[in-house]
């Protein structure tokens, strides 16, 4: 499979706010439709968090995830449903890890270590707010960490390994990297690991094609080329650049409205199946060619155990 790539989806995220775009899916039944309209667009994964449905906040509420999870898996048997623990802010382990023992995803997000969570300088971007949340919770991140201990990890891969869950490991700098090799290093790590290099967060590391090669060098050094499957992907105007630089270094892609609300410059994304579609076309010009949802479980290592 040395030319599939697979095509993960994330559809809304924690970090947007309606504000943003009147594009970027937020109730339930729309979270749930661009995530079935990726997978149908070719996606092999699908990357959920909930939002209340009443103002679009990031939301631990399992009732709104059972909304969305039951409604694309009704409609897709077949596409991976990863779904995150990283939740959003101010939601305690507990409140992001209590989607495993509850849905026995076969996927999940798994942060690597703790950033500075820097969206601060989105607080000033707009005049005009839709919900009375979202402005101050931007201006707040100006002095919020993203906490991820090693207790924190050591309690989130426990769940995971309880509930036939592997770790999509998501690694925001290098000093992540090393985490997972410690992780590794104690046996709560096994398998071939599977890591997301999520660049351009302003509290971590940038999303230039050097900082990749950073990561992805990093990563050879630590755990061996040809030792772990990985995909990336660059926040905001970084994305297409990033993933399409990540396919030539062997890895997989990300695309989606939680990590970019525009198709290109001053175009929004009108919907998450257009991401898809844009480096589906990126992905043929190329000749690679994107994984079926059977070919990236086999390619991640996830075996069918009756499980979401």
């Amino acid at each position: 499979m040395t030319n599939k790539r697979i095509i993960s989806c994330s559809i809304t995220g924690s970090i947007h706010s309606p504000t943003m775009s009147d594009y970027l899916p937020w109730k339930p039944k729309d979270i749930a439709q661009q995530a079935i309209d990726a997978a149908n667009a070719g996606a092999a994964s699908v990357h959920i968090h909930a939002r209340d449905p009443a103002d679009g906040r990031p939301s631990p509420d399992l009732e709104i995830f059972h909304e969305i999870l039951s409604a694309i898996r009704s409609n897709n048997k077949e596409v991976i449903i990863c779904v995150t623990t990283g939740g959003g802010l101010n939601m305690t382990v507990d409140q992001r890890m209590s989607v495993v023992p509850r849905f026995k995803p076969q996927l999940c997000s798994m942060n690597a270590g703790s950033i500075n969570w820097g969206l601060y300088a989105l607080s000033t971007k707009f005049k005009e707010w839709k919900f009375p949340w979202e402005q101050p919770m931007y201006a707040s991140t100006k002095d919020v960490i993203f906490k991820n201990t090693f207790a924190d990890m050591e309690r989130m891969l426990v769940i995971m390994a309880e509930n036939n869950t592997k770790p999509e490991i998501e690694c925001y700098d290098t000093g992540h990297l090393y985490n997972v090799k410690t992780l590794i290093s104690q046996g709560l790590l096994t398998g071939k690991p599977f890591l997301q290099f999520c660049l351009g967060i302003n509290g971590a590391l940038g999303a230039d094609p050097l900082d990749l090669v950073t990561m992805k060098t990093t990563a050879d050094r630590l755990f061996g080329e040809g030792n772990y499957e990985w995909s990336a992907f660059g926040a905001g105007k970084a994305d297409y650049p990033i993933g399409t630089m990540n396919m030539f270094l062997g890895g997989h892609v990300r695309v989606g409205m939680e990590d970019n609300l525009f198709l290109s410059r001053g175009k929004p994304a009108t919907c998450n199946a257009d991401h898809v579609e844009k480096i589906l076309r990126i992905m043929k010009e190329f000749d690679f060619e994107p994984a079926s949802p059977a070919e990236a479980k086999q390619i991640l290592g996830i075996v069918d155990k009756g499980n979401l």
